[in-house]
């Protein structure tokens, strides 16, 4: 099951409250930058309106998504907007099978073993381990590989340049990381070239621990 969503770059970058009149600048200098998955939240303002707008602008190999999808009404409106793959907070079997139906992948939220095997038998395509930092991190990935070692996790909340190697060590797919990918302080200001400096060097630092792992 699953296996829809293919990330070359382990990283899904995660936009919540992103001004209308700065995505489109931001997403292309992310992607420039090498980001593969950029995610923007459905409670950000017009974040359908930015998706309909944006979606042909999408390089070959890129991904834009829409995330905090809570439920069955909020993933058709995704969809009908153009999204290209979809995150949930939680754990909603609806959704999934929707997102399945329509080809378009689903990264679905679950904490409990439950919820993380519930999810995965329903067809999402990765199970986003949410709130992780709140619940041990790396830690409490480490102890949901023990029996589910085949189904990939990707860690959300909390997750940081500095923890990024404890992560990848314990055993996740792929990240989502929200502002500090991209420097709070840039995006502020939104200043282009002091973020993709940054996602740059997220990017490099991520690259530099996955190698070693994925060919040791």
């Amino acid at each position: 099951m699953g296996g829809e969503m293919e990330l070359n770059l382990p990283i899904i970058a995660i936009l919540r409250g992103i001004g209308a009149d700065f995505f489109s600048d931001l997403m292309q200098a992310s992607f420039s930058a090498g980001l593969q998955a950029l995610e923007i939240t459905m409670n950000t303002p017009k974040a359908l309106q930015i998706v309909r707008q944006n979606r042909n602008k999408v390089p070959q190999g890129r991904l834009l998504g829409v995330g905090t999808v809570c439920s069955l009404g909020e993933a058709k409106k995704a969809v009908e907007a153009g999204a290209m793959f979809m995150v949930t907070p939680n754990t909603d079997v609806r959704v999934i099978e929707y997102g399945r139906s329509q080809k378009v992948p689903v990264v679905a939220g679950a904490l409990t073993p439950t919820e993380v095997y519930r999810a995965w038998s329903a067809g999402a395509s990765m199970i986003k381990i949410f709130p992780c930092g709140a619940m041990g991190g790396p830690s409490y990935i480490r102890e949901l590989r023990g029996p589910f070692d085949t189904i990939p996790l990707v860690a959300v909340g909390g997750v940081s340049l500095a923890s990024l190697p404890d992560y990848f060590q314990a055993g996740v797919t792929a990240v989502g990381v929200g502002a500090s990918f991209f420097g709070r302080e840039a995006l502020a200001k939104r200043d282009i070239k002091g973020l993709t400096k940054n996602v740059e060097n997220y990017i490099k630092c991520c690259s530099d621990i996955v190698k070693p792992l994925s060919n040791g």
